[in-house]
C-alpha cells in the first residue's frame, strides 16, 4: 500500500491519499497512518509542512 501524506508543522498527519495498493486494505492503512506523529521538519529553525510518500506492507501471520 502506498500513500501520499502531508505532515503539518506541528507533526500531525494531514491529507492522506492512496496512491496504489489493495482497495480492501486502504482504509486500514489510512487509519493507521492518521494516528502517527512526526517530529516537524524545520527550515531555518521554524517548523514547516512537508509532503512524503509512505509504503506499508501487510503480511499474514504464519500458519501453524
Amino acid at each position: 500500500m502506498t500513500l501520499d501524506v502531508q505532515i503539518g508543522g506541528e507533526g500531525n498527519v494531514h491529507n492522506i491519499a492512496v496512491v496504489e495498493g489493495n482497495p480492501l486494505l486502504a482504509e486500514a492503512a489510512v487509519e493507521a497512518v492518521r494516528q502517527w506523529k512526526y517530529l516537524p521538519y524545520s527550515v531555518e529553525g521554524r517548523p514547516v509542512e512537508m509532503q512524503t510518500r509512505i509504503t506499508i506492507r501487510f503480511t499474514l501471520p504464519p500458519l501453524h
